[in-house]
């Protein structure tokens, strides 16, 4: 991470309410209502970049070359604009490492991160409980959990979960795009397995990530794995699938059925939807952001409002519909919620408040 970079006065004061609404032609009501709720983003994988090319998210970039395709989705001063309150900031792990060397590139980058955000001018706060989530909003800081996706990073770690230095991890999707020596992912590699439920190893490792309190995200797990960590799992606890569509709307490998939603619901946990297009759009269908909306109403629908969240993969090398490839526009979500007849309740539980009482169930 560079240092010496000082954030400059318009980097540190969002943009008045009538000026974003203007240019993002929603009412001025979308953009207040944002500003003045939790909203927590379950899955930002804006780290990607900051370890590929330096990328250095306490300054203001814009969508980049690529116009917000892949990347160019986040940084801390448009989030501010767009009424981020919080989100969890993933580190996804390399899996061609060694397990030892997965390990301490973890340890290496959850440094890294925490060195972010003390340089961040107070803009980005670590929490590790819902009390510092509401101290770190009471400062007007965008709330930083860290998160892992790929819980393969634990391999090399002779504790597991429990060496994790001063509990800053708050969750972990226990695999990504490969299969591990837990479980088997739900992408086209599942395929290279016979067995793909978890392991052993993998139900040891949901049982140890209970007893960190660190949330387990079935985003991106196989079918079977899915299954094999809901029985693994304290049903006391709530379980997470941070960042995915619902087949119901988009029939596809990686979006959940409704069995799963039921299944994080009956949990007391929270599904958030992705802001990705290749997830949210059927065939045939207009590519724009009102689809994540209509992913969230059968998601309500079948688990509940109080079991939805938003989890969009801002910087996850994915493509956000054309109207949302930008963290400012998140109050673009809000007036689709709002067109969409919403009551401000339920905009306020699927915003932030839904996480906040399973976060509050697992960290108070």
């Amino acid at each position: 991470m560079p240092h010496g970079k000082a954030a400059t006065v318009s980097q540190l004061v969002s943009r008045p309410v009538a000026e974003l609404a203007t240019a993002l032609r929603i009412s001025e009501e979308a953009v207040a209502l944002t500003r003045s709720v939790d909203l927590i983003d379950l899955h930002v994988d804006t780290f990607i970049p900051v370890r590929l090319w330096g990328y250095d998210p306490r300054l203001r970039h814009g969508r980049g070359l690529l116009r917000g395709y892949f990347f160019g989705h986040l940084d801390l001063p448009r989030a501010r604009d767009g009424g981020l309150s919080g989100a969890m900031f993933s580190i996804t792990t390399n899996p061609f490492r060694t397990a030892r060397g997965r390990w301490n590139t973890f340890l290496a980058n959850l440094d890294r991160l925490r060195e972010m955000a003390a340089s961040s001018s107070g803009r980005l706060k670590m929490v590790r409980t819902l009390t510092e989530y509401r101290e770190a909003r009471r400062q007007g800081a965008v709330a930083c959990l860290p998160a892992v996706q790929g819980a393969n990073c634990l391999d090399g770690a002779l504790g597991g979960p429990r060496d994790i230095p001063d509990r800053l991890l708050t969750r972990a999707t226990l695999v990504h795009l490969s299969n591990t020596r837990s479980g088997v992912t739900s992408g086209p590699w599942g395929r290279l397995r016979r067995h793909r439920g978890l392991t052993a190893r993998g139900r040891a490792l949901v049982a140890q990530l209970d007893e960190e309190r660190i949330f387990v995200d079935l985003a991106h797990a196989h079918p079977d794995s899915f299954w094999d960590a809901v029985d693994a799992h304290d049903p006391q606890l709530p379980l997470l699938a941070t960042h995915t569509g619902v087949r119901g709307v988009h029939s596809m490998w990686r979006n959940l059925d409704d069995a799963q939603l039921r299944a994080v619901a009956n949990s007391g946990g929270v599904v958030g939807i992705i802001a990705a297009s290749y997830f949210l759009v059927p065939k045939g269908r207009r590519d724009h952001g009102s689809m994540i909306i209509e992913h969230m109403e059968h998601a309500i629908q079948v688990a509940g409002e109080e079991h939805v969240g938003l989890g969009t993969d801002f910087d996850g090398f994915i493509v956000p519909p054309p109207d949302l490839r930008s963290a400012d526009a998140y109050p673009r979500i809000v007036q689709y919620m709002l067109d969409a007849g919403w009551s401000q309740a339920r905009i306020e539980r699927v915003l932030g408040g839904n996480f906040l009482r399973a976060f509050g169930a697992m960290r108070p």
